[in-house]
């Protein structure tokens, strides 16, 4: 059996940089999660309001879509998060410009659906540009390992 001895390259800082940001969005989120909460006077342990309560108040509506724009940046973290470090180990820079991209477009996500409206979540569409760069540079990654 042989072994390999892998080294980061000096600009894995910003891999790394970008994680971090990438794992604070959605404490952001839960934080916002937590005052519309609080509007919608929605008690724990419900993770939503029900069809009724949206119906009787546009505040329970809210609620749920700050909800959901928070569960589904959570959904979605550990894929990035993986490709993110997995194509930053040869092409770093390129895969925290990536990684932005995909931070904005889910903060622009976010932001679209706490309007309200749930077709304006399109907004952050461009987040999967940043995560097919990810994925490129992690197949890249793959095979060069092999």
């Amino acid at each position: 059996m042989s072994s390999s001895s892998l080294s980061l390259p000096a600009s894995f800082g910003y891999v790394i940089a970008v994680a971090i940001v990438g794992v604070l969005q959605p404490v952001v989120l839960g934080a916002q999660v937590n005052s519309a909460r609080r509007k919608a006077k929605i008690p724990y342990p419900f993770l939503y309001a029900s069809e009724t309560q949206c119906e009787k108040s546009k505040e329970a509506y809210l609620f749920n879509c700050y909800q959901r724009a928070h569960q589904n940046t959570l959904e979605n973290l550990p894929t990035f998060i993986t490709l993110l470090a997995c194509g930053g180990l040869q092409h770093p820079k390129i895969a925290a410009a990536c990684g932005v991209v995909f931070i904005v477009g889910r903060a622009l996500y976010a932001s679209g659906y706490q309007t309200g409206d749930p077709k304006k979540r399109a907004r952050g569409t461009i987040q999967y540009l940043g995560l097919l760069g990810l994925l490129g540079l992690s197949i890249k990654a793959a095979i060069s390992f092999l």
